[in-house]
C-alpha cells in the first residue's frame, strides 16, 4: 500500500537572517551534521559531502529563489543534510522521506541539535508516496536519489515521483555517466531539464568492499521543471 500524502497548513516562520547565510557558512552548519552509523549498501546510503550540499542548496535559493518560504519536498533525505540546509536557507516548511528508520533517527537528532522546527520526516518508501487528490502539495523538491547501482532505475523512479509531488521544479544529483538517458527521460515526462553544474562527488571508502579510500565520481546537477 502506498503512502497517500495530502497538502496541510502552515504556520512556520524562519529568521530572515538564516535565509540570507552565505555558501562557507551554510556549509559550516552542515559538516557539523553527524552522517550514517551503519551505511546500507542495498540502499545505496552515501552521504552527500558538505560542500557539494551547500553548493547545490545556494544555487538553487541565490539563482532560482526555490527555497525562501517554500514548501520543499526531500526524497531520500537519509541523515538530512539536504533538508536542514533547505530550512537553514529560508524554507517555510521541508519534509524528508526516507525509507530507513536508522537514518531518520540520526535525522532527527541533526534537526534537534540545530534547534529547527520547520522540518518534519516521513518513513516510506519514496517509490510508494502517492498523493491523496491531484494538486501537488509542494512548490519544490530536492534530492540525491540511490543512483541504480543496487537496483537499476531507481533514479527514475524518484524522478517520476518527484515530478508528480510539485508543479514547480525538481533538482537532482545524477550520475554524469547516465546523463543521455536521463534527459531522454525527462524528455518523456514531458519536462525541461537543465543540466545546472558538474560537479566532482568525494566518495569516501564507506563499505568493506572499497578498495580506495576515496574515490572521484562526476555527477550532474539537474533542475526538471513542469512548464
Amino acid at each position: 500500500m502506498g503512502i497517500i500524502y495530502s497538502q496541510f497548513c502552515l504556520d512556520f516562520q524562519i529568521p530572515s537572517e538564516m535565509a540570507r547565510l552565505k555558501l562557507r557558512e551554510l556549509e559550516q552548519y552542515l559538516g557539523e551534521l553527524e552522517g550514517f552509523q551503519e551505511p546500507k549498501v542495498k540502499l545505496e546510503q552515501y552521504e552527500t559531502r558538505p560542500h557539494i550540499a551547500a553548493c547545490m542548496l545556494h544555487t538553487i535559493e541565490a539563482s532560482f529563489g526555490d527555497l525562501d518560504g517554500k514548501l520543499v519536498a526531500d526524497l531520500g533525505c537519509g541523515t538530512g543534510r539536504l533538508s536542514i540546509g533547505a530550512a537553514l536557507l529560508g524554507a517555510q516548511l521541508v519534509v524528508g522521506f526516507d525509507v530507513d528508520a536508522d537514518a531518520l533517527n540520526v535525522c532527527k537528532e541533526n534537526i534537534a541539535e540545530m534547534e529547527l522546527d520547520n522540518i518534519d520526516t516521513i518513513l516510506c518508501d519514496v517509490r510508494e508516496i502517492t498523493l491523496r487528490d491531484k494538486q501537488a502539495p509542494f512548490d519544490t523538491v530536492i534530492m540525491n536519489p540511490p543512483f541504480g547501482t543496487s537496483s537499476k532505475g531507481i533514479d527514475m523512479e524518484f524522478l517520476r515521483v518527484a515530478l508528480s509531488l510539485t508543479r514547480g521544479p525538481v533538482y537532482s544529483l545524477n550520475k554524469s555517466t547516465t546523463r543521455k538517458h536521463v534527459l531522454k527521460k525527462a524528455q518523456q515526462y514531458g519536462v525541461k531539464a537543465q543540466v545546472i553544474a558538474q560537479l566532482r562527488f568525494d566518495l569516501p571508502a564507506t563499505y568493506k568492499f572499497h578498495k580506495k579510500d576515496s574515490v572521484d565520481i562526476e555527477v550532474d546537477f539537474i533542475r526538471f521543471c513542469n512548464n
